[in-house]
C-alpha cells in the first residue's frame, strides 16, 4: 500500500486543491453538495454504493458502503463543511509553500476527505481486508454542532465495533482519545427601567443581577473534574443614565464525563432560580446536549492497536485529550470504541493561517488504511 500511495501523492494534492478551492461553509449548501458530488463519483468509480441523504437547508449527507458489505463493523465519519465565509477560497486559494499546504479548510478537514478516499483506494488495490467492513458517513454540518448529522451518526453506530473519526491529527501528530462534552445556555434577566439620576429607587437593574449570576456560574468551574463554565458574551443596556431592564449572558459549558451533565444543569438552574436583586426575574434557555468522548477500555485498546501499526510502518503514534467537541462524542456515547484525529498533521484550524504538513499526507493515509485492514482481519 505504501508504494501505491507514494505514487499517487500528486493526485492526492490535486484533489485536495480542488476541494479547498470550493467554498463550503456550513450554511453553503451548494458548495457542500458540490464537494459531495465530487467524492460520490470517486467512490462509485471504486464500486461502492453511495446513498445521498437529502437535506433542505443544510448540505446533503452521504452514506457509503461496498455492495458486498453485510454487517460492516467499522464506522468512519468525516465532515465536508468548513467555518469560512463565502468568497474565502477566491481570496485565499490553495497553495503549498515550503512543504506546507494552506487554504480554507485544508486540514479541517478537506485533507482528511482525500486521505480517507485514497486509503480506501489503497485497500482496494492491495486486496487486503477492509473495504467490505467499513461504513463511511460524509456529513455536512459538524462545524455548527451536527444539527442534522447527529441522528444519522447515532443511527449508524448500531453493530459497530470501532469508530474512526477523521478530524486532523494534533500539531504534534497525536491522535485524539478523549474530548469534552458540553452545551450552551442563555441566561436572560428581566428588571425594571428607571432614570438612574432622578428616581433610581424605582428601577431593578438586570445588569446588576446578571453580575451576581456570572460570579456564581464561574464558581462552578472545577479544573480537577474537567468542568469549565464560561460566560463568553453579555449584553444589556442602551444608555448609562438608565437602570437596565434587560440583560443576557451566553454561557459555554464543558464536561469530561457523561455523569456530570445532569448535576451541572441542576446547579445552573438552582443558581438562576433565586434573584439576588429583588424585583428581577430570570429565565434559562439551553442544555448540556453534547456528550463527552470518554477514554474507555475499548478506546484504549484501539489506541494501542494503532500505536502498534504505527511502529511497524515507522510512525511514532501518541494520543491526547482535547477540550473541543466533535462527532467522536456521539459514537463514543453510543458505546463504540472510538479514536479521533486520524487525518494528516496540521494546525491553526478555523484561522487564516490554517495549514497541513504535506509530508504527513501519505504516511497518515497509510496509517488509516493499515488500521482498517488490521481491524478487519
Amino acid at each position: 500500500m505504501n508504494e501505491f500511495l507514494q505514487a499517487r501523492e500528486e493526485e492526492m494534492l490535486g484533489l485536495l486543491e480542488q476541494l479547498v478551492n470550493i467554498d463550503s461553509g456550513s450554511r453553503n449548501k451548494q458548495g457542500i453538495d458540490q464537494i459531495g458530488e465530487i467524492l460520490k463519483e470517486e467512490y462509485i468509480a471504486l464500486g461502492f454504493d453511495v446513498q445521498t441523504i437529502e437535506e433542505e437547508i443544510q448540505g446533503n449527507h452521504l452514506v457509503i458502503r461496498h455492495p458486498d458489505a453485510k454487517e460492516p463493523e467499522i464506522l468512519i465519519v468525516a465532515h465536508m463543511d468548513t467555518v469560512f465565509r463565502d468568497g474565502t477560497a477566491a481570496v485565499r486559494p490553495f497553495s503549498i509553500v515550503d512543504g506546507v499546504a494552506h487554504g480554507p479548510g485544508v486540514v479541517d478537514m478537506k485533507a482528511s476527505l482525500v486521505s480517507l478516499l485514497f486509503a480506501v483506494k489503497a485497500l482496494s488495490d492491495s486486496g487486503r481486508p477492509g473495504i467490505e467492513n467499513i461504513e463511511i458517513l460524509l456529513t455536512s454540518d459538524e462545524e455548527i454542532g451536527s444539527i442534522t448529522a447527529r441522528p444519522l451518526i447515532e443511527a449508524h453506530t448500531e453493530g459497530k465495533k470501532a469508530a474512526l473519526i477523521m478530524e486532523p491529527a494534533r500539531k504534534d501528530g497525536s491522535l485524539v482519545s478523549g474530548r469534552k462534552g458540553g452545551g450552551d445556555y442563555a441566561i436572560r434577566v428581566h428588571g425594571v427601567a428607571a432614570h438612574s439620576g432622578i428616581e433610581p429607587e424605582k428601577g431593578r437593574s438586570a445588569v446588576e443581577e446578571l453580575a451576581h449570576k456570572i460570579i456564581k456560574l464561574h464558581a462552578l468551574t472545577d479544573p480537577e473534574e474537567g468542568i469549565t463554565v464560561n460566560v463568553g458574551i453579555i449584553e444589556g443596556g442602551d444608555a448609562t443614565n438608565v437602570v437596565t431592564p434587560e440583560a443576557v449572558a451566553w454561557v459555554d459549558i464543558r464536561t469530561t464525563k457523561l455523569s456530570q451533565a445532569d448535576l451541572l444543569d441542576r446547579k445552573i438552574r438552582e443558581i438562576c432560580a433565586v434573584p439576588d436583586v429583588e424585583g428581577t426575574t430570570i429565565t434559562v434557555e439551553g442544555s448540556i446536549d453534547r456528550p463527552p468522548m470518554e477514554r474507555t477500555e475499548g478506546t484504549a485498546r484501539l489506541v494501542e492497536l494503532i500505536k502498534g501499526i504505527g511502529k511497524d510502518i515507522g510512525i511514532d503514534v501518541t494520543d491526547t485529550k482535547t477540550g473541543g467537541g466533535g462527532d467522536a462524542s456521539y459514537t463514543s456515547a453510543a458505546g463504540v470504541p472510538t479514536i479521533d484525529g486520524l487525518g494528516p498533521v496540521g494546525g491553526n484550524a478555523h484561522r487564516d493561517d490554517e495549514y497541513m504538513e504535506v509530508a504527513t499526507f501519505v504516511p497518515r493515509c497509510r496509517l488509516l488504511a493499515e488500521t482498517i485492514a488490521k481491524l478487519s482481519e
